[in-house]
């Protein structure tokens, strides 16, 4: 990371102090005492030193700065501190505001104007002349403050947008391996538990056959409805779904596999607490049924136990078996791959957690997992609270400090000239303004509507307070906090929703709506006002501001008309509220070409990413069709036939076609070098690489969703929520997906990003290729429809 040079800035300002005191002074012959010149020396010496090393300790930079400075403004002449008192105060403050926290940055400001205030007045009572320069001094440590956290916004989002594209460049080359090992794991765990179970059961029955012939039909059916599950399962591997929301339980699964593991003949106990849903229970879930699948394969009849405890720090996966049994035949024990230990492992590992594995002392085998308990996680920071009670009781005794000596000396009584100081008043109408300006983006409507109404009170206060200085110097401080919002170039928007005009359907005229299909529309919502547009605002700063000005010359007296002071104010406030309304358009113009620019970057890595792991999935997904599917086939048509020897070596095939299916994943993990599009079964890892990206995806499909599809609605509808999702913003978003009536509904909620008109006419695009038609509003929602009428023939298993 570049290093930035602190050293330039104290050192100029140093040159700066020097022609000032005691540069001006040498040229108008007064030569300064030595005692001041010492004075002046260890002032400036440690301020400048301590302001080279700001970043470090930036909250103790500016304590030893203005402590300095007051100190040394005592026995120095006036000037002899100005520079180091103002600007070497702001650049210290600025630093504060950069690299630390919003609630730091306003305690130390605050805490340092408070501080002159009181300082002030134990010395001398507040005058017009000092209430101006306290204002004065207030808006040079609002503006430090403000431009430093506006820079610290600025770094802490780059650093955001860059962290995220690297993230997201990590998991596109991720994605893919991560696909494969799911499916390798997934493929084993399947495959081997349901074969498995079925060669057990089968090898049981052939061998009481002729005490038990009743068997035999119990293991034939089991075989019938276990072919059955492994290819429904192993469909749902190839195309999974894109949620979690129709599983069972993560108690109840547990339990179910209990359960079918009774079945087989195995006697199982289990204690299992319910278990939140999340990848600590699907951890678990694999490592239980990989466990008993082994215990079934290598030790049949043999006394398990099952515990799963739940935890707050920890939750405890045991499957503990006995001794094989004497005399027991292992039909299945020729049939492990050596694969089942570091699929276990990493299962643990992926969680968060740790697993053992060994015998235990009475020659049974046992497997031990420690995964995340509850309290995994998370975010509390019980010192948060507590330090920043410090930070404001140590705020406090400082700025309390000046008033020590009220209470020992008594100050007589000094005649004043007015009642109300204009200093104190535009104090508070300067902080007024600055905390309306901290409400600018949550509440803009009422945070303009404030500065204008503040604007106009500033030549009020002068009069009341009997301002006798400049003429426009009180609307000129009353202008500065509209400039900086009119600068800040943030969105503006009104009642929570995007200020756009309604959107136009594509390739119709102004004004004219299109009707039919393959239109863009525009869902009714309730009126909530005008748009609060920029050129509105710069319009109403205009005429509010002139008005200041002309109210203030005409209260002070003029001899000129009134409306010529109003010409000459307009033509003095509309160039400064242009220039201001030019510098926040430039950088809303900007800030969107970047966020554009991160926008296009990240929904090409997710693009790429999706379309690797596809491959990747297609690839595996065809070697299952002529390898585990065909003999698991095989299996199920050789037991409706009443063959239970031949249905069981169709299972061992079966289960070698697996090893070698597995073996050819994992030896080529080069991947086709023509990557096919993906569909909709690509949504889960869509939603996948969007969480990975840092934006929780959440996808629902109805049962009203066909199995099958045409081939250009699949990949239309693909491609749109593609669009929708990698538009840009990070808030959390939801896709549906339903069917009625022979259309295709695809409705995306929490995506603001698809009103813009770049994304609408990409969407515009697909859908009227099919004839369909695209809906946007309320708006965060975009809703898709899309006629299921084949369009080529072509269609494809879901």
């Amino acid at each position: 990371m570049k290093r930035i040079d602190d050293r330039p800035a104290p050192v100029l300002l140093l040159c700066a102090q020097a022609v000032v005191w005691p540069g001006a002074a040498l040229v108008r012959g007064e030569v300064p005492s030595a005692y001041a010149l010492l004075v002046a020396v260890l002032v400036a010496g440690p301020v400048t030193a301590v302001l080279a090393l700001r970043r470090s300790r930036p909250v103790t930079a500016l304590v030893v700065v203005a402590v300095a400075c007051a100190l040394g403004a005592g026995p120095l002449p006036v000037g002899a501190t100005a520079v180091l008192g103002t600007a070497g105060v702001a650049l210290a403050l600025w630093t504060v505001a950069t690299e630390r926290d919003a609630f730091t940055t306003v305690v130390c400001g605050v805490s340092l104007a408070v501080w002159q205030l009181l300082y002030g007045l134990t010395l001398h009572r507040l005058s017009d002349r000092d209430g101006l320069d306290l204002v004065l001094t207030a808006l040079l440590y609002a503006a430090a403050c403000g431009a430093g956290m506006l820079a610290r916004r600025s770094r802490s989002a780059r650093r955001a947008s860059d962290d995220l594209l690297r993230r997201a460049e990590s998991e596109r080359r991720r994605l893919p391996a991560v696909e494969r090992r799911r499916m390798e794991r997934e493929l084993h765990d399947v495959s081997a538990h349901h074969l498995t179970a079925v060669v057990v059961t089968a090898g049981a029955a052939l061998g009481l056959r002729d005490r038990r012939p009743e068997l035999a039909d119990e293991a034939l059916r089991f075989a019938v409805d276990t072919g059955h599950e492994v290819t429904r399962a192993l469909g749902t591997l190839r195309a999974p779904a894109p949620s979690d929301s129709g599983l069972p339980a993560p108690e109840e699964r547990l339990l179910g596999l209990v359960d079918g593991f009774r079945r087989i003949g195995q006697p199982v106990d289990c204690v299992i607490d319910p278990l939140p849903e999340g990848a600590v229970a699907d951890a678990a879930y694999g490592i239980v049924r990989e466990a008993l699948t082994n215990v079934a394969r290598y030790a049949p009849g043999a006394a398990t136990t099952v515990r799963c405890r739940y935890g707050d720090d920890r939750t405890d996966v045991v499957v503990t078996s006995g001794a094989p049994l004497p005399g027991a035949p292992a039909h299945a024990a020729d049939l492990g791959g050596g694969r089942g230990q570091g699929i276990l492992r990493s299962r643990a590992r992926e969680a968060g957690g740790t697993l053992t594995t060994g015998p235990t002392e009475d020659g049974g085998w046992e497997v031990r997992a420690v995964l995340p308990g509850r309290m995994a996680g998370a975010g509390d920071r019980p010192g948060a609270r507590g330090y920043r009670a410090a930070q404001v009781t140590a705020a406090a005794g400082l700025v309390l400090q000046p008033l020590l000596p009220v209470l020992a000396i008594r100050a007589e009584e000094t005649p004043t000239g007015s009642d109300v100081s204009a200093g104190v008043l535009f104090a508070l109408l300067a902080a007024a303004q600055a905390v309306t300006l901290l409400w600018l983006r949550r509440a803009p409507r009422v945070a303009y509507g404030a500065l204008g109404v503040l604007a106009l009170l500033w030549p009020a206060a002068a009069a009341t307070g009997g301002y006798t200085g400049p003429v426009l110097l009180p609307p000129a401080l009353g202008a500065l906090a509209t400039c900086v919002a009119l600068a800040s170039g943030g969105p503006v928007r009104a009642g929570g929703s995007w200020s756009r005009s309604s959107p136009r359907p594509l390739g119709a005229p102004v004004g004219q709506p299109a009707q039919g299909r393959g239109e863009l529309r525009e869902r009714p919502r309730r009126r909530r006002g005008r748009p609060l547009t920029r050129p509105v605002l710069l319009a109403g700063a205009i005429t509010v501001h002139t008005a200041a000005v002309t109210t203030a010359v005409l209260d002070r007296g003029t001899g000129a008309p009134a409306w010529a002071v109003a010409t000459a104010a307009l033509a003095g406030t509309a160039p400064v509220m242009c220039a201001a309304h030019r510098v926040g358009t430039l950088r809303a113009r900007r800030a969107q070409a970047t966020r554009a620019e991160r926008d296009g970057r990240l929904g090409a890595l997710t693009g790429e990413a999706v379309r690797d792991a596809w491959a990747e999935r297609r690839r595996i997904a065809d070697g299952l069709e002529t390898t585990v599917l065909a003999r698991t086939a095989g299996m199920v048509a050789e037991a409706e036939a009443g063959r239970l020897e031949a249905a069981a070596e169709r299972a061992r095939e079966a289960l070698a076609a697996m090893r070698a299916l597995l073996d050819a994943v994992r030896d080529g993990e080069a991947g086709p070098a023509l990557r096919p599009q993906p569909t909709l079964q690509a949504l889960d890892l869509l939603a996948r690489q969007c969480r990975a990206a840092g934006r929780e995806v959440e996808i629902r499909l109805t049962g009203r969703v066909p199995g099958r599809l045409p081939a250009a609605v699949d990949l239309a509808a693909y491609h749109a929520a593609e669009t929708v999702l990698t538009t840009g913003g990070e808030q959390p978003a939801t896709l549906e997906l339903d069917a009625s009536d022979g259309t295709l509904t695809l409705t995306a909620t929490g995506v603001p990003s698809a009103a813009h008109p770049a994304v609408r006419e990409r969407l515009a695009a697909r859908v009227a290729a099919l004839d369909g038609a695209l809906t946007t509003g309320p708006a965060d929602t975009v809703r898709l429809l899309l006629p299921l009428a084949p369009g080529d023939g072509e269609e494809r298993e879901r």
